[in-house]
């Protein structure tokens, strides 16, 4: 009852802070990477949204960003408090490497702003419970980039096995499996591979999918175990700290269990790859991603769940974060549900490292 009424009292004070449609909205971008600038086109592409300022820390990344965004002649920064100074900004977009998404969003938070924050909010329970406080005592809008919130065909699909299409949800199993590892050189290689900044890549990676298992299973887990490391990719790239394969098992709230594995060296021609949701229910299993629900009668055919609804449009979260500034309307990934989901990835985490069974009450975090 008292996270009711907090949420209750929240989305009131919003709905106060709506912005007046006819105004653009004014946003910085902290950040200006691969990520930010994909978000940065994003927000152009929408229509009634100016950028004002832009901060990276590397000169090329943001002349780069300076000239796909020249038109709206933005302001550049190498400090993000400096951005924040701004006196011209409604919003900021912070798509900076993992240990500093809380830090940053705090800040912005604090300095009145709406803040589009990129995944995970936090690497560690500590700077997650900063930002719980910092958003819950904010009066402006925080929307965690978990996009497949936004995903339309997703949403629709869990909505069928949530009203029981495939009766009561008994275990899912799900997976990332990629053929190649990250791109040793990439924009991101200076921080990626470095689990003290990324959190390692269940946090900084597949926080994506234990977040969709999360929404599927309406709860979260109470414990994990698990096993993995370098398995392949072994001190490459040299120094590197991030694991490349493991699988965990977790137990939910509710009873659930989840299964789930991710590796960097599944063959392209080894079937079985790629991602996938598999929900069990007491009536039959779902394939989350084609939609489809296989009942458990032998004769019974294969059922289409979700007809002609398309898949979501890669600006969808960046105009939901608008739509949230502009109408007080509910963030399509509020932090709670980034709360959640980057606490299940370092629940995992934790798991694996020592090598026990890890517990959510260890967290001492109020959601």
């Amino acid at each position: 009852m008292q996270r009711r009424h907090f949420l209750l009292g929240a989305a009131a004070a919003l709905r106060g802070f709506a912005q007046d449609e006819a105004q653009p909205v004014r946003a910085g971008f902290i950040g200006t990477g691969n990520r930010g600038m994909y978000l940065l086109r994003a927000f152009m592409n929408l229509p009634g949204t100016r950028v004002t300022a832009l901060c990276d820390i590397k000169a090329d990344r943001l002349d780069g960003a300076a000239t796909a965004a020249a038109e709206h002649k933005p302001a550049t920064f190498a400090d993000y408090r400096r951005l924040l100074e701004h006196p011209e900004l409604d919003a900021v977009f912070i798509a900076t490497p993992c240990d500093l998404h809380a830090e940053q969003a705090i800040a912005a938070l604090r300095a009145g702003k709406h803040v589009y924050l990129e995944k995970p909010v936090g690497i560690t329970p500590g700077q997650i419970r900063d930002l719980l406080a910092a958003a819950r005592s904010a009066r402006t809008v925080l929307q965690v980039g978990q996009q497949l919130r936004s995903d339309e065909r997703l949403r629709a699909t869990i909505a069928r096995i949530q009203e029981g299409v495939a009766g009561e949800v008994i275990m899912v199993k799900a997976q990332r499996h990629a053929s190649e590892d990250l791109d040793h050189h990439g924009p991101s290689a200076d921080w990626f591979f470095d689990a003290r900044r990324s959190g390692d890549v269940i946090v900084e990676m597949a926080v994506h999918n234990l977040d969709i298992c999360n929404w599927i299973i309406g709860s979260r887990p109470e414990r994990a175990a698990g096993f993995g490391g370098v398995l392949l990719w072994k001190d490459d790239p040299p120094g590197r700290t991030n694991m490349d394969g493991y699988t965990l098992s977790y137990e939910y709230a509710n009873g659930v269990k989840l299964s789930f594995t991710q590796v960097f060296f599944h063959p392209p021609g080894l079937p079985g790859g790629g991602q996938y949701y598999y929900v069990y229910g007491t009536k039959g299993a779902v394939d989350v991603l084609a939609s489809v629900l296989y009942p458990r009668e032998r004769k019974a055919a294969p059922q289409k769940l979700v007809e002609n609804v398309p898949q979501r449009k890669g600006d969808a979260h960046v105009a939901a974060f608008l739509n949230a500034i502009r109408t007080g309307a509910p963030p399509a990934a509020d932090i709670a549900v980034g709360a959640t989901a980057a606490l299940t990835a370092i629940l995992g985490r934790e798991a694996i490292y020592g090598r026990r069974v890890a517990e959510w009450r260890e967290f001492e975090v109020d959601l």
